[in-house]
């Protein structure tokens, strides 16, 4: 069941869903890729609906980034899911969604919050989706919050380019451990390994033909969470996501390639790299290209829901030394980001 709220101004609206026993793993626990199939659609809506709301070419919003998702507490079959997006921030040709996600038991009455996360959209003409549309203001209700959203935008437009120049230059698909048939020995990073192979279909896609970003993320989540399965061998659920960055489109017909690896283990966490590349089955230029890149944090978990210790990552090599480096050095900060955050509140 699914139920659709809309402010007057058209800046905010609130999804709600009953989660169902296809929502979630054998243990009851909601896929952390359906929340985020459920973000990304509340904020294509409210981003859609707001750049419509002036003359001129119609549009449909595509995502372009999404920040640090949140993954505060679990969610359980029969929980109902109260996905509110309100939109935050608007740029010439942007829009900054902030999303909170509530879990309700609607035997008890009792609500949690569930995620948090932040998105950004770009208005793309229905005529001509290269072209990129002009974005209606929105009225702040004071200058400090306008000008705290324009950091937000330079920060992340920023750090886009960055990440985008990162992908590019690891361009060569990670290797497929299904190809090599030789036994690998656990708890290293090609034991867990995976990948997944989709055809995008009609129904993946948004009118342009191009597919959801929702359905880009959920066959992200479900990639991790093989691989931090498959590393640790107990019931596993999605921590919270980096930035998630759309570096190209990806059309209707294509093949996508999802690959996920460890990158890094605390004591009771696991980093997981994965990333989409993408090959056109119909057109000339078939050649494979990064579509999107993130990186997802799990954790195990026993039969109560209590964090279990993570099996040591085994490292073999520079490449994943170096990677394992780079993925404490995220890990430390957030958890610092974490620590202050906690003291800011209290």
């Amino acid at each position: 069941m699914s139920m659709l709220r809309v402010s007057e101004a058209a800046s905010s609206i609130q999804l709600c869903r009953i989660m169902r026993p296809d929502d979630a793993n054998v243990v009851g626990n909601v896929h952390g890729g359906i929340i985020l199939k459920m973000i990304e659609e509340a904020g294509c809506i409210v981003s859609t609906r707001h750049c419509n709301t002036q003359e001129g070419d119609r549009c449909l919003a595509v995502l372009a980034r999404v920040e640090k998702t949140e993954f505060l507490t679990p969610m359980f079959i029969g929980e109902v899911a109260h996905v509110t997006a309100e939109i935050s921030y608007t740029s010439k040709h942007s829009l900054e969604v902030h999303i909170k996600v509530v879990a309700e038991n609607i035997l008890t009455g009792t609500k949690k919050l569930s995620n948090k996360a932040a998105l950004w959209y770009v208005p793309c003409s229905l005529e001509n989706v290269e072209k990129i549309l002009d974005v209606p203001p929105i009225k702040y209700t004071n200058a400090e919050q306008e000008e705290e959203g324009r950091k937000r935008y330079d920060a992340q437009k920023l750090e886009r380019i960055e990440t985008k120049a990162r992908a590019e230059e690891i361009l060569a698909p990670l290797l497929n451990p299904a190809a090599d048939a030789s036994p690998k020995e656990p708890h290293t990073v090609d034991f867990s390994q995976s990948s997944l192979i989709h055809l995008v279909g009609p129904s993946d896609c948004t009118m342009h033909d191009f597919v959801h970003g929702g359905v880009t993320m959920k066959l992200m989540d479900e990639v991790a969470g093989i691989v931090a399965a498959r590393h640790c061998g107990t019931n596993i659920v999605t921590a919270s996501v980096d930035a998630i960055n759309f570096h190209r489109k990806i059309k209707k017909g294509c093949v996508l390639t999802v690959t996920g690896r460890l990158t890094f283990v605390s004591n009771k966490s696991m980093e997981i790299e994965v990333v989409v590349d993408a090959t056109s089955l119909i057109e000339r230029e078939n050649r494979k290209y990064r579509a999107v890149s993130a990186f997802f944090t799990f954790i195990s978990l026993d039969k109560d829901n209590r964090p279990l210790p993570v099996p040591p990552l085994k490292i073999a090599g520079e490449d994943e030394q170096r990677r394992s480096e780079e993925g404490k050095a995220r890990y430390l900060q957030n958890k610092a980001k974490r620590m202050a955050d906690k003291e800011r509140v209290q």
